[in-house]
């Protein structure tokens, strides 16, 4: 019975760990045993450079029209009529792309580059988030290197009577003057003029924080009335940041928001089959595109209806988008849509001032409702103690406080079993050929000693979910991102520089071994003494915010674990 018990407990402990990578793959997190394959090297060769479907978002419908050159990203097209194709920018307008203006926008936090072909934000650094990773030692989100693309895009739908296109992401754009009391390194405007539409487009960095206000000021310079599109875009890439870890993968894709769908994740591989699934049309919502500590979202700042889009422009390159229809603007006559672009790391409080629902994007998976909790108490803790290495530590030991009675269940039912194990041994050596009266004895030895079997089991199951949750929460937040806790500690979102963590953890998990029941089997027993050894082999490569917690936590349960029983083996000599 003993046998059997650890066998089955080590099958789900495997089964657990399998279907929990199959979820994380599922999900688009990727597997915790390796990265997965790139989506470069997974999808087919697109057929021809410039020759990927822009899709025309009328009524949710897709139709197919003949894209713009790849360089540039696909415009997209509107309209119930004639559904016009918008061509892709004039060999001008290309050669110009390699050698256009740039404009730099700069505060504390980031550095902003636009592009005057298009009016384009095709960089940007965090001047706040330090990384190895990158050139320069910064983060940056938006780029245009030689194996990232990412940027953000914006600009109008639609054509004038002789088929001239309206302003868009391809256009050239010049430098217009600002307001005097503006401080030009926070505030440009860029001005185009095509198809008798004058387009102004101004970019107004904050003064802090990672927030950019743009505003498209449409004037109908035409002798007809327009009524053309805003579109705003991002558009990037399938290749994974670099610095990742390539033990574990989060998600990195486009989300949408609508009070309608509320938060939605698509999968750039879900666009690759042209089979993305979210909310087409709404009055609400943002869009944008996650990755692992990071976010980039537009947010339009009216409740005007508005139209979302996934597509696929080429060979591992995707936009996601909104359009929202202008008013008909008469010959004279302008309008302005306001919207807000936030580049920058996933700070819940920030996030959640900026739009409902954004603060989503720090994903906790199927576990919010107990990640959000969590993760509250935890920054409680890191504003009484300023150090987010010891209100892991204090978290910990709360949560273990809280799960005390049903943690000193199960060890009171270890402890039982560690006491009647050389009775059990005698048992199979008394009835080592008849398994049927061997089972029989086991079942009169565990009822006389009232003990479950299971016993030790059952509560450890009870609890899992939440320390998945927690899991999650020291994993996705930003927070640990740079955070110190004490000596060589200078970071608990990156592995112990020393594998310090992991060995100490190790070594409490071969305490927490030798304190549970020993199975009777002796090559089992082997196994088991092993096991300490290969479950640490893995925390050599996680955060050591996340080997703190377990070391905690396994600290914490050796102490539970020996003070239950010492208990249960005074009461055994009392009573003998």
């Amino acid at each position: 019975m003993d046998t059997r018990r650890a066998i089955l407990w080590v099958i789900f402990s495997m089964s657990l760990l399998l279907l929990w990578d199959a979820y994380m793959k599922h999900s688009g997190r990727g597997s915790m045993f390796g990265a997965p394959v790139s989506s470069s090297q997974t999808q087919e060769k697109s057929a021809g450079a410039g020759q990927a479907s822009a899709p025309t978002v009328s009524a949710g419908v897709p139709v197919a029209n003949p894209a713009p050159k790849a360089d540039s990203g696909a415009i997209p097209t509107a309209g119930k009529a004639a559904t016009p194709t918008v061509v892709g920018p004039a060999s001008a307008n290309s050669q110009a792309a390699s050698a256009s203006e740039r404009f730099i926008l700069k505060n504390k936090e980031v550095e902003l580059e636009i592009d005057a072909q298009g009016a384009r934000i095709v960089r940007t650094v965090l001047l706040d988030q330090s990384s190895e990773a990158y050139e320069g030692k910064r983060v940056v989100l938006f780029d245009r290197g030689a194996s990232r693309r990412f940027e953000a895009q914006s600009g109008l739908v639609g054509q004038s009577a002789a088929q001239v296109a309206f302003p868009n992401h391809t256009s050239v754009f010049k430098k217009a003057p600002i307001r005097e009391d503006l401080d030009p390194n926070r505030h440009v405007a860029l001005v185009s003029e095509s198809g008798g539409v004058k387009l102004t487009k101004i970019f107004s960095l904050e003064e802090k924080g990672n927030v950019v206000r743009v505003s498209h000021t449409v004037q109908n310079t035409g002798a007809d009335a327009l009524s053309p599109t805003v579109y705003l875009q991002l558009m990037r890439n399938g290749e994974r940041p670099p610095g990742e870890s390539q033990f574990y993968q989060t998600f990195m894709g486009p989300a949408i928001y609508t009070n309608e769908g509320k938060f939605q994740k698509i999968d750039f591989s879900d666009i690759e089959k042209n089979k993305a699934s979210h909310v087409k049309a709404a009055s609400d919502g943002w869009f944008g595109i996650i990755q692992h500590y990071f976010v980039s979202a537009w947010i339009p700042k009216n409740d005007a209806p508005r139209e979302f889009y996934t597509r696929r422009i080429e060979n591992n390159l995707y936009s996601v988008g909104l359009m929202q229809a202008l008013p008909a603007i008469a010959p004279g006559a302008q309008q302005t849509h306001e919207a807000v672009l936030y580049a920058g790391p996933q700070v819940q409080d920030v996030l959640e001032k900026l739009a409902p629902g954004l603060d989503l994007v720090v994903d906790y998976g199927w576990l919010t409702f107990l990640a959000k909790p969590i993760y509250w108490l935890l920054e409680q803790l890191y504003r009484v103690v300023a150090n987010w290495g010891w209100a892991i530590v204090l978290l910990t030991v709360i949560i273990k406080a809280a799960f005390y009675p049903l943690s000193a269940a199960s060890y009171k039912s270890m402890a039982k079993m560690k006491a009647v194990t050389p009775r059990l041994m005698k048992l199979r050596e008394t009835y080592a050929n008849d398994k049927a009266k061997l089972n029989q004895a086991m079942m009169e030895l565990y009822k006389t000693e009232k003990i479950n079997p299971l016993g030790g089991c059952l509560p450890i199951l009870i609890q899992i979910p939440v320390f998945i949750a927690l899991y999650w929460v020291l994993l996705a937040s930003v927070e640990m991102r740079n955070a110190p806790w004490l000596g060589w500690i200078t970071d608990l979102s990156a592995p112990d520089p020393y594998y310090i963590l992991p060995v100490i953890m190790a070594i409490t998990m071969f305490i927490q071994t030798k304190l549970n029941p020993p199975p009777p089997d002796p090559i089992q027993a082997k196994v088991m003494m092993f096991m300490p050894l290969v479950f640490s082999v893995f925390f050599f490569f996680f955060p050591a915010g996340l080997v703190l917690y377990w070391l905690v936590n396994n600290v914490l349960s050796i102490a539970q674990q020996w003070s239950v029983t010492r208990q249960i083996e005074k009461a055994a000599a009392a009573h003998r």
